[in-house]
């Protein structure tokens, strides 16, 4: 997830993309997404399981800046909010 100008980029994990993004959207949580004002979502993946969900989690949060934005480019180049049509 990013904010609107693009400068923050949030990584998590969730069983419930939908919930998970309403709750960003809705600031429900006090935590960097809100403080950060990040609730578009601009890429996701799918997994087999939880296990490999946070193995891979752990792994993007380890990548340059610059990665994440190439992977996100990958999918979804215009950064348009995924969750929009929700």
């Amino acid at each position: 997830m990013t904010n609107h100008s693009e400068t923050s980029l949030y990584i998590g994990v969730t069983s419930n993309l939908q919930k998970r993004v309403w709750e960003h959207k809705n600031k429900v949580v006090e935590d960097f997404t809100k403080k950060y004002n990040v609730d578009k979502l601009v890429y996701y993946e799918l997994t087999e399981d939880v296990e490999s969900a946070i193995n891979r989690e752990k792994q993007l949060k380890h990548w340059h800046r610059q990665w994440k934005i190439n992977l996100i480019n990958e999918m979804n180049p215009e950064f348009k909010d995924l969750s929009e049509k929700w």
